[in-house]
């Protein structure tokens, strides 16, 4: 675990601990990626699978049945397969939120649980490409490119490594986040998780496993058990950072 990022080491963590209530329950990483999650909890000794779409240029390749690949949208999987989909940084990608969530609930057992990690469109920083607000501006806006541009000359963006400068970063960058990323308002996000799933916010756990990883910082974690700190902490990361929502399948 020690090579993976904290939020990867978080939903590895919520799997292990489902794995040890719910012995034999079959675990799903939904957009998988190259796997490194997957990877983790085989090696964790837990019965997971990974899916996601295969492309041209993409890391995600399938493995050893380990990994699989999704067509149109359909996973390869049997109805109710599994006890528990995890999905990190992923929802933010998909065309369509509710098919998404259809067929996630079809493989999901009934009782079965959904942890969902990403960002609504309410975040304050854009997190692909490091540029505060680019996702709020419409997309053939040039206010929107010399702004991107100008942040990025005065140092601020992530993959800084991949464009010779400044202006070709900001007309690469921000045509990667208009082809892959949907950002949702928080209510239309619920509004179809309420369709397939019973669901709540959990991020104080992942806040509290984050402050935690990091001994220094645990008298933060322990100031959340005060209700005004806990709402602050989690309206704040909401803005910052993204959702946790933890669904469950309505038992049959």
């Amino acid at each position: 675990m020690s090579g993976m990022d904290v939020t990867n080491r978080f939903v590895l963590d919520f799997a292990r601990r489902y794995a040890r209530e719910h012995p034999g329950a079959r675990i799903l990483d939904y957009g998988c990626g190259a796997g490194a999650l997957v990877d983790a909890g085989i090696a964790a000794g837990l019965d997971i699978r990974g899916a996601d779409v295969f492309y041209a240029g993409a890391e995600t390749r399938p493995r050893g049945g380990a990994i699989h690949e999704m067509r149109g949208g359909v996973l390869p999987f049997a109805d109710a397969a599994f006890g528990l989909v995890v999905n990190n940084q992923v929802m933010e990608h998909v065309e369509d939120l509710d098919a998404t969530l259809r067929e996630i609930h079809r493989v999901l057992g009934p009782g079965g649980l959904v942890l969902s990690v990403f960002p609504s469109r309410d975040v304050w920083r854009e997190g692909h490409i490091g540029i505060p607000f680019s996702h709020w501006f419409r997309k053939d806006s040039r206010l929107r490119f010399y702004y991107t541009w100008a942040l990025r000359a005065l140092g601020l963006g992530t993959w800084k490594e991949q464009a010779p400068t400044a202006r070709q970063w900001a007309t690469d960058k921000l045509r990667w986040i208009d082809l892959y990323t949907r950002y949702r308002s928080r209510r239309e996000i619920f509004a179809a998780y309420r369709r397939y799933f019973i669901s709540e916010t959990r991020e104080l756990d992942y806040i509290r496993y984050r402050l935690l990883d990091r001994p220094r910082r645990g008298w933060i974690a322990s100031a959340l058990r005060f209700p005004s700190a806990a709402w602050a902490a989690r309206a704040l990361f909401r803005k910052l950072a993204f959702f946790v929502i933890l669904s469950r399948k309505a038992a049959a």
